[in-house]
């Protein structure tokens, strides 16, 4: 695994599941998940602080250390009939410097009705926002605090174990989630993101300031451990959502100070976007990040992104997790395999992963699993 996140070669190509729910949901904790894809023959990657099969909280979406409000800061949540027949759930942070309110649709797989403060289900079920203009944003301060010494030596001590099981079995150690644009999104909605780098640009530079100031505090403590591989979710830094003008003018600068960062601690940073990326790949390179995690078939042009990628930049994906793997047969499996290993493996730098999870946990997606890793030793095997 270090040796394709350097760009060189090794004895063979390694495949390591960016995600694979189907099997972490099988498995009663996270040391069970891992000895679980060992006994599959993977790559297995040790993702530190360590994650239960099942995680239900306020960030439920933002892998990582907790996420903590500061002294003073309460919240509310309750539901408001508008008509018959139709509700909204309400949930309000009362901070020392105003009321931040969010207003969402129930039903919407709301982790058992509780509205979270960062996670997907947003982007659907909130109908306003938590954060709508400048005049939010010293309240939001409050709602982003670094982590405690208190939390980070639970993250010290938590993760242990792990770091022993790691060096047991020589394993990747990975850290994170970074995040940046993907947070404005939960914040704001994804629409409104768009909106904001053309009509209020200077608010945007503020948000995202914040943002990446409170990232920052959790890089440094996420750090504090040996991590061989920082990661950043980036699925809402693509060219669905920014130009690359706009991504390099608002996103960059906040990229390049992370990615220098892990390397100072000597770790290796990973860029997390699935879809929409080909426009930003000479950018993502000249940051300095040293693997794009997530190059989806069906969204990147392989032989051009391996073309760009040689020597600089390490590709990690290769497989449409959700239309051929949960969706397709062993024998699309295979020749989508076989074509990832034909077009991103020579010369290194590519690691074999379904992209972006595998959910699915029914006798056929564990057949197409089985073909998955049977065709990757077998194209190990048949590599000059």
């Amino acid at each position: 695994m270090l040796a394709a996140l350097e760009c060189r070669s090794s004895d063979h190509v390694p495949c390591a599941f960016m995600m694979y729910k189907a099997l972490k949901n099988e498995c009663r904790d996270h040391a069970a998940f891992l000895h679980a894809q060992l006994d599959l023959g993977l790559d297995v990657v040790v993702e530190l602080p360590p994650r239960p099969p099942v995680v239900v909280n306020e960030h439920a979406n933002l892998h990582g250390l907790p996420v903590q409000y500061g002294a003073g800061v309460q919240t509310h949540q309750y539901t408001r009939t508008l008509d018959p027949g139709q509700t909204l759930l309400i949930k309000e942070y009362h901070t020392p410097d105003g009321i931040l309110r969010l207003e969402a649709h129930p039903g919407l797989d709301l982790h058992a009705g509780q509205v979270p403060f960062l996670d997907d289900v947003l982007i659907s079920a909130a109908c306003t926002p938590l954060v709508r203009s400048p005049a939010d944003l010293p309240a939001l301060q409050h709602l982003l605090v670094p982590p405690t010494p208190a939390e980070v030596d639970d993250y010290r001590r938590d993760s242990q174990p792990f770091l022993e099981l790691a060096h047991r079995h020589d394993l990747l150690v990975a850290g994170g989630w970074g995040v940046g644009a993907d947070m404005v999104g939960w914040l704001c909605g994804l629409k409104e993101m768009i909106v904001l780098a053309y009509r209020q640009p200077d608010f945007l530079r503020r948000l995202l300031a914040m943002i990446g100031a409170w990232n920052y505090a959790r890089m440094q403590a996420a750090l504090q451990l040996p991590l061989d591989l920082y990661i950043k979710r980036a699925w809402y830094e693509n060219t669905d959502f920014w130009t690359p003008r706009a991504w390099a003018e608002f996103l960059l600068p906040a990229l390049r100070r992370e990615v220098e960062l892990a390397h100072r601690a000597g770790a290796r940073f990973g860029y997390l976007v699935t879809a929409r990326a080909m426009p930003l790949v000479e950018g993502i390179i000249a940051a300095g990040v040293d693997v794009l995690i997530g190059v989806d078939p069906r969204e990147y042009d392989l032989a051009k992104l391996k073309q760009q990628a040689q020597g600089q930049l390490c590709l990690w994906g290769g497989i449409n997790g959700h239309l051929t793997v949960e969706n397709g047969t062993p024998a699309e499996v295979r020749a989508e395999v076989r074509q990832a290993m034909k077009v991103l493996a020579p010369g290194g730098g590519f690691i074999l992963s379904p992209v972006d999870n595998v959910r699915q946990h029914s006798a056929r997606v564990q057949s197409n699993v089985r073909a998955l890793i049977d065709a990757w030793l077998q194209a190990n095997a048949d590599k000059p």
